[in-house]
């Protein structure tokens, strides 16, 4: 009810595109009215008032001033007190943390899991394997923790340090989360998530007393399972770690189904047009003094038509440094060029880049002196945006199956920086322009809009997946990964009691095995939390 609340709310903002390009009428009082009114003057959010097959890879993003922004939390946090006062949080089973923040607990849902839950075999095994990932997993997150930390010692970051609004993985508030795609993917990771540790809390007999939701207005911040906590403190340690466990492997596990659906549409998609495109130029370069620009399309070099990356390498064979070729293009905006473009050595290039001599000879083909260079850097044909998303799923990739698999797991991790280099979305929107549905029954079914629509969604569901699984697999309490640290730290501690038992060589007492590991547990938490506050902090001295 609190969440359908905010949303009847403030939907027009946020879902006009999904339906007519008309006004909406905002359902709700003067009061209503007079927000959204006040939000729509200062808050800019893409996509408002356009048919749903604008819903491009910026659909949601919000542009505000962080005044603003805290003046809606201001508003937030009136209107929780008020509903607390008059009662509204009671009748709806909910409480408000943190201050600004509304926990809402649910009964609904619990039927299906109990149905869900039925193959309680099938469940338990599940639940070994997800301990087993989500014990590999936690290894390197704590590791890759301790090596952030320790580069940022040694190397201090010079860059420019990220915006405050950057550090919250929260949709809209942090530019490169658009606010529609990234809520809409965070909902349904959090539900996976929390589905699954109910799955494995039901299959192990432990009763769940309600689901809830975390929210900041119409923004989720989280979701959990109340388990009843008796039962969960008297459960076995093993049967509590696949519980633990369960949550974040489910999102990696999703995160793998949602890469496999990328790999699916990218096979229905192609490109519109045969010839490569320029992704950069290079400064000073005979490209760039020719007026060649990023995202123009290479029609034709000295007459020849151009075919893909194998055609541009073939033709640029035939030249040598200081050779003048006429370059024939198609500029983003739609319009033609012709060009004359001065080569340049590419050897030197490399050479000035900082590459050696050795390197450059074992390049396949080898990079000689007097080798033809354009000045462009990302020579790409049109499905390169699909399949960079795609990566080993897609038809195009060049490798067989077992480079596949063996490339999928650092193609996820990969797939975590492309919102930062894109600037908040998947893909260029030229990139989208390049590509068309495939004659199939799906290509005609759903169209290029369509097809988009599905891979920013599987995008952005894998992203948040990703997110969500790894973030919670810190072994740190509160996150999952801190509760199966310390339940694995326990039975590591009970095996060395009993190895000393069965040896006779030492004798540890099972209460000191609880101390130890719940002392453990904290300082390791403890550590880990400045670690990371070190490392997020650092770039700003």
């Amino acid at each position: 009810m609190p969440f359908r609340y905010c949303l009847g709310v403030l939907s027009p903002l946020l879902l006009t595109p999904l339906f007519e390009c008309c006004s909406v009428s905002v359902h709700g009082d003067s009061f209503n009215r007079t927000i959204i009114n006040f939000v729509r003057d200062f808050v800019k959010i893409q996509g408002e008032g356009v048919f749903g097959c604008n819903m491009d890879g910026a659909w949601g993003s919000v542009e505000a001033d962080w005044k603003v922004i805290l003046l809606l939390i201001l508003a937030w946090y009136v209107l929780l007190r008020v509903w607390e006062k008059n009662g509204v949080l009671d009748r709806w089973n909910a409480s408000r943390v943190f201050g600004v923040v509304l926990m809402v607990r649910s009964s609904k849902g619990l039927t299906t899991l109990d149905y869900v839950a039925k193959p309680r075999r099938f469940w338990r095994i599940y639940g070994e394997v997800s301990l087993w990932v989500c014990l590999f997993s936690m290894f390197f997150v704590a590791i890759g923790m301790l090596l952030a930390f320790v580069a940022s010692i040694l190397s201090p970051p010079t860059a420019t340090p990220p915006s405050a609004s950057e550090l919250v993985a929260i949709p809209g508030l942090n530019p490169m989360i658009p606010l529609g795609w990234g809520a809409m993917a965070f909902i349904v990771a959090l539900v996976i998530h929390e589905f699954g540790h109910g799955l494995l809390a039901r299959a192990h007999g432990m009763r769940i007393r309600a689901f809830g939701l975390l929210q900041l207005g119409p923004l989720p911040l989280g979701a959990f399972a109340e388990p009843q906590y008796q039962e969960l403190h008297k459960a076995p340690r093993k049967e509590r770690m696949r519980m633990f466990a369960a949550g974040p492997a489910t999102n990696i596990f999703a995160a793998l189904v949602c890469l496999l659906l990328l790999g699916g549409l990218a096979a229905n998609l192609t490109t519109t047009s045969v010839n490569p495109h320029v992704q950069g130029i290079v400064k000073d370069s005979g490209a760039d003094q020719a007026g060649l620009e990023p995202w123009d399309t290479i029609l034709r070099i000295n007459g020849t038509e151009i075919e893909g990356i194998d055609g541009f390498q073939s033709e640029m064979r035939q030249y040598r440094a200081n050779d003048t070729i006429v370059v024939d293009v198609m500029h983003e905006n739609g319009s033609s060029d012709t060009l004359e473009i001065t080569l340049a050595d590419k050897y030197q290039y490399y050479l000035d880049l900082g590459w050696t001599e050795e390197i450059l000879e074992n390049q396949n083909p080898p990079i000689v002196p007097g080798d033809a260079f354009v000045g462009v850097v990302g020579i790409s044909e049109g499905t390169q945006g699909i399949d960079r998303l795609a990566g080993p799923t897609s038809p195009r990739f060049d490798g067989g199956i077992v480079l596949r698999i063996v490339y999928t797991p650092f193609h996820i991790l990969n797939m975590m920086i492309v919102p930062f280099e894109m600037q908040g979305i998947s893909m260029h929107p030229m990139e989208e322009a390049m590509l068309s549905p495939t004659e199939g029954i799906l290509g005609d079914a759903l169209g290029i809009g369509g097809l988009l629509f599905l891979v920013n969604f599987f995008f952005w569901l894998m992203w948040v997946n990703i997110l969500l699984g790894f973030t919670n697999l810190i072994p740190m309490v509160p996150f999952d990964g801190g509760h199966l640290f310390k339940d694995w730290l326990t039975g590591t501690l009970n095996r060395i009691r009993r190895l000393g038992k069965k040896t006779r060589l030492w004798k540890i007492h099972p209460m000191w095995v609880d101390h130890i590991s719940r002392k453990a547990s904290s300082m390791s938490s403890l550590a880990l939390l400045m670690m990371l506050l070190f490392v997020l902090i650092i770039p700003y001295f």
